[in-house]
C-alpha cells in the first residue's frame, strides 16, 4: 500500500509535520507538481469542496504495475469502502 497525497510539504494541511506526529507503517509520497494526479486523470483544478488537489481515489495495480481498478471519488467526502477495496484485491489476486 502506498498514499499519495497531491499537496506540498509545507502546503496547506502540512503533512510534513503530521507524519512526523503520526508516524505510519508504509510509504507516504507528495505529489508536489500534481504529475500523477494529472497522469490517471484525478487532477481537481477547482469545485465546490477543493482547489488545485486530486479528487480522492484508490487504484490497485498488479504486480506490474498496471491498474486493475480505480475508484475516482466525486468530492472530497467520496470514497470507497475498504471492503470494497478488498473484493478487488481478492479478485486480482486469482
Amino acid at each position: 500500500m502506498v498514499y499519495i497525497a497531491a499537496e506540498k510539504r509545507e502546503g496547506v494541511w502540512k503533512p510534513g509535520e503530521y507524519l512526523a506526529d503520526n508516524p505510519i507503517s508504509f510509504p507516504f509520497l507528495l505529489d508536489e507538481d500534481r504529475s500523477v494526479t494529472k497522469a490517471y486523470g484525478l487532477y481537481h483544478r477547482i469545485g465546490t469542496d477543493a482547489i488545485n488537489i486530486a479528487h480522492p481515489a484508490t487504484l490497485v495495480l498488479n504486480e506490474q504495475g498496471v491498474i486493475q481498478f480505480i475508484y475516482r471519488g466525486m468530492d472530497q467526502h467520496d470514497r470507497i469502502p475498504v471492503a470494497a477495496i478488498m473484493e478487488v484485491v481478492k479478485k486480482s489476486t486469482k
